[in-house]
């Protein structure tokens, strides 16, 4: 499973679905979401009575095959998107009575959202595009670029601040998209694919990464993912398919085994 496979046995109370049971520390929820697009005989439903739960701290990975709808509801979770019906929670409030102002804002401070292919402006230099969700928020040019400046140091990209984005490797690209995502200090972290357009050694380096920050900046991450080896090292795996979320089969068996390998 996961890691620290047996905690989170013991503290993770789950219904028959795989959702976390109520709990003062969930952070975000989903109830019955559903997500169609057309209508009528051409209607096909993407996302059907999705419930996840996710507490603060956790780090679940969601997979599923191609097509099966993980893109479309992280958008959901990150109010990229509204869904057809149910509901999107955070921090206990809906995020339907949010102003669109109030989502832009939710987006910029509670949010950051990598994605598979990164989104970075190729002439601007990798200092500027961490920068971006900073100026978002009126700060001033010389403080933006400060604050990226730490975060892409914490990256280990410190000797290519002044390197235009295009000039990055894919794996480099990657990371400035990290920080990007973290520059204005969300709670939650949500990665589409963040390896998917990544050879086997940088995909595995962007996962330590991706971990050491969840840990070392007490972050709430989803990871949207159809690498399974990446996806064991999270608390928690579900996967989607049919449109329907479920605790994923694998993850499910791992306790047990687990705890036969405590006992040799």
């Amino acid at each position: 499973m996961a890691r620290n496979t047996l905690a989170a046995a013991a503290e993770t109370k789950t219904t028959p679905l795989g959702v976390c049971a109520p709990d003062d520390d969930v952070l975000l929820e989903a109830s019955a979401l559903r997500k169609a697009y057309g209508s009528g005989d051409s209607s096909v439903t993407v996302l059907d009575s999705v419930n996840l739960s996710l507490r603060a701290g956790e780090m679940v990975a969601i997979v599923g095959p191609s097509g099966s709808g993980k893109s479309t509801l992280l958008h959901l979770l990150a109010a990229l998107d509204t869904p057809t019906s149910g509901t999107v929670y955070f921090e206990k409030k809906t995020l339907e009575t949010y102003r669109d102002e109030a989502v832009a804002e939710f987006r910029n401070r509670r949010i950051g959202f990598v994605w598979q292919r990164h989104h970075l402006l190729p002439d601007f230099t990798a200092a500027e595009n961490v920068a971006m969700p900073l100026l978002m928020r009126d700060s001033s040019l010389d403080s933006a670029l400060e604050v990226a400046g730490r975060w892409l140091k914490e990256v280990g990209l410190e000797s290519r601040m002044q390197h235009r984005a295009s000039q990055l490797s894919g794996g480099e690209q990657q990371r400035v998209a990290i920080a990007r995502a973290l520059v204005g200090g969300p709670s939650l972290l949500l990665a589409d694919e963040p390896t998917g357009d990544l050879d086997e050694r940088n995909s595995s380096a962007i996962m330590d990464l991706i971990e050491r920050l969840h840990r070392t900046h007490q972050l709430t991450s989803i990871l949207a993912t159809h690498n399974p080896v990446l996806a064991k090292r999270c608390d928690r795996i579900l996967r989607l398919e049919h449109g329907l979320l479920q605790p994923d089969a694998v993850d499910q068996q791992a306790p047990s085994s687990a705890v036969e390998g405590e006992k040799s």
